[in-house]
């Protein structure tokens, strides 16, 4: 569990971070988002003493991270920024390999959970074991990053802005990756964003930031459907709002028995995206794979809820 405690930073008299407080608990993903200058990146910073707080605290498993040398609290948490930071010279193997290796693992270990990783981000060990960055495509890059910053199996993840430079495609299936490879671990994230669009897709917990405040901190179905302040409520776009509370249900919570034609879809498909493809379809209805269909009348009336 992380818990930031009236956490604040004060650069020229200006209050970057301003006294926030709350709490990730162990396995859940919460997200910061706001503007640019919102202190988000800050706040960040500060749970691995990239920058010090001017004053509140940080603890991590009800340590305070004060108290703990600083070389030994970032070789338990792991970080990755856009852009990624991979050294160019190292191959794939090596740059995953740099904190196991400053932690003393011997080689049978390193090379076991090098090519675990790989596979868990669906890179074939033996294909890119040996490549250069250089080599890598940016969505290969940005996977080998996270990779990089799990490889040590660290107790909290932290992450700015990780998937910023990838094209909308690439993009949405990084974040799709990332969700599963997080249940799968159970490995606590913190990560920072602009798109609000990305914070309601990853996090369990969203944090809205605005001029180094915390304005609200709630699940995403409550940030979307009881915005705190007209600052919450314009940054998640009243418009957008009924299709990205769509996006927080898959089709099999509102799946009923019947048959439909067409291509059968996945029961873990979203009902903003079965409404999609309702719509370029033309159907009615859509089949779900294991049986039972989802409906346009359903997607109509969880969508006036």
């Amino acid at each position: 569990m992380i818990e930031l405690r009236d956490l604040t930073r004060i650069y020229d008299g200006v209050a970057a971070v301003d006294h926030v407080s709350l709490t990730v608990e162990r396995g859940q993903i919460a997200t910061l988002v706001g503007a640019s200058g919102s202190g988000k990146t800050t706040l960040l910073r500060m749970i691995n003493r990239l920058v010090e707080p001017s004053s509140g605290q940080v603890q991590i498993e009800g340590r305070d991270t004060a108290s703990m040398p600083v070389h030994q609290l970032r070789r338990r948490i792991g970080y990755a920024i856009q852009g990624v930071g991979l050294f160019p010279h190292q191959s794939v193997a090596e740059n995953i390999a740099t904190v196991p290796r400053l932690l003393g693992w011997s080689n049978a270990q390193i090379l076991d959970r090098v090519d675990e990783l790989l596979s868990l981000f669906q890179l074939d060990p033996a294909t890119f074991r040996d490549r250069r960055p250089g080599q890598l495509s940016g969505g290969q890059t940005q996977r080998v990053g996270v990779a990089r910053a799990l490889a040590a199996r660290p107790d909290l993840l932290l992450m700015d802005e990780p998937f910023g430079a990838l094209d909308s495609v690439i993009r949405a299936k990084a974040q799709s990756d990332l969700r599963d490879i997080q249940s799968r671990l159970g490995t606590t994230m913190i990560l920072v964003t602009h798109d609000i669009e990305e914070a309601v897709r990853l996090g369990d917990r969203i944090a809205v930031m605005d001029r180094g405040k915390v304005l609200q901190y709630d699940t995403p179905a409550q940030v979307l459907a009881h915005p705190a302040t007209p600052f919450v409520r314009d940054l998640i776009g009243p418009s957008e709002r009924v299709y990205r509370l769509l996006s927080l249900t898959t089709v099999a919570e509102i799946a009923i028995a019947g048959d439909a034609y067409g291509p059968a879809i996945p029961r873990d498909l979203t009902l903003r995206e079965a409404l999609a493809e309702i719509m370029r379809s033309g159907r009615d209805a859509l089949p779900l794979e294991g049986g039972g269909i989802v409906t346009l009348a359903a997607l109509r009336a969880r969508s006036a809820r």
